[in-house]
């Protein structure tokens, strides 16, 4: 049943795979499968473990559970522990793929009992698609409706318990109903310290045979953007440089990595700066309001507000207030070297 989530870091014949697929097999190692390998997010751990125990020691389903934080930080991960934890199969979707009430019920109608539901971005479902899910959550069934007008009849659907986990990048964008229905706990996840990076760097590099120094390793961690994902990703593009050189990986290669990347060494890449700049020289350092930056950038406010200033917020290069965007001190001691 689990075999899915069996993220071995080798296989028995590992030596024998291609050098490409030797490679994903490694990837998926990554992730944590055991909870004293996820490193950081401790409240959120430790109440998680809590509703699991507690669920077992009565022989039930664990109540519906919701992440929110930014992505890259664990959500999935914690999902997948979940399931681990409970010994149960994992069924993953995302609230995009969700389009129309028969889609949300082949899903619910479909699943195993005792099965972790995890959907990724669930702020996506549209709000007729929640209606649908809250007597799925509240009382175990599902109403559809048959036919059209007059003879239209509404059938309920008894479906198998299981267990729901919700992850979401845009926490105000969820329906406060739907909110209001995860009874085992709303969790926020943040980023990420450069220590509890270091130690998910130290972990990734042995699963994926990378011989890197302390140096090494803490070089990347702070250009990591405070997200396991992202220091994963760099491990292994600063690997692959290293390997295309023929190079042993030292502090030195690293940082010449890292500039062709064109990632500096707080982790910023040439849009972040152009988002600086753009503020600095265009709004005389603001306030800017995020429509005219997004404008005068060629940019989505979207993309604005949730790609590029999260961390600039996080390193204090910028502040929001009711007026705009401001560049602060901080922000110009960076432009300016």
């Amino acid at each position: 049943m689990l075999a899915q989530y069996n993220f071995m870091s080798s296989t028995p014949n590992d030596e024998a795979l291609p050098i490409k697929v030797r490679d994903q097999v490694l990837d998926s190692a990554l992730r944590p499968t055991l909870w004293d390998d996820y490193q950081g997010q401790g409240h959120v751990k430790a109440n998680i473990q809590v509703l699991l125990t507690a669920a077992k020691m009565r022989g039930s389903m664990p109540e519906h559970i919701l992440f929110y934080g930014p992505p890259g930080v664990g959500k999935t991960t914690l999902a997948h522990l979940v399931a681990l934890t409970i010994d149960a199969p994992l069924k993953a979707t995302s609230g995009v793929a969700i389009e129309r009430a028969a889609d949300l019920a082949a899903i619910l109608t479909n699943l195993e009992p005792g099965t972790v539901l995890f959907i990724d971005e669930i702020h996506q479902l549209s709000t007729k698609i929640e209606e649908l899910l809250y007597p799925a959550l509240e009382s175990g069934s599902l109403d559809i409706v048959l036919g059209k007008g007059p003879s239209a009849r509404t059938v309920e659907l008894s479906l198998p318990p299981f267990m729901l986990v919700g992850a979401t990048t845009r926490m105000a964008q969820l329906s406060s109903p739907l909110r209001s229905r995860f009874g085992g706990g709303v969790y926020q996840l943040d980023f990420y310290s450069d220590e509890d990076l270091r130690e998910i760097i130290k972990r990734s590099a042995v699963k994926l045979g990378i011989v890197a120094s302390d140096a090494v390793i803490e070089q990347i961690a702070a250009r990591s953007r405070a997200t396991p994902r992202v220091a994963n990703a760099l491990l292994k593009r600063v690997r692959d440089y290293g390997e295309v050189h023929n190079m042993p990986l030292t502090p030195e290669v690293c940082d010449a990595a890292c500039k062709l990347f064109g990632i500096d060494v707080y982790g910023l890449t040439k849009d972040d700066r152009r988002y600086l700049e753009t503020l600095k020289t265009g709004f005389k350092g603001g306030p800017a309001g995020i429509r005219a930056l997004a404008s005068a950038m060629h940019e989505d406010p979207d993309t604005i507000e949730h790609v590029y200033e999260p961390y600039l917020l996080r390193l204090g290069f910028i502040e929001r207030s009711s007026r705009g965007r401001i560049l602060t001190e901080a922000g110009k001691g960076y432009l300016a070297g």
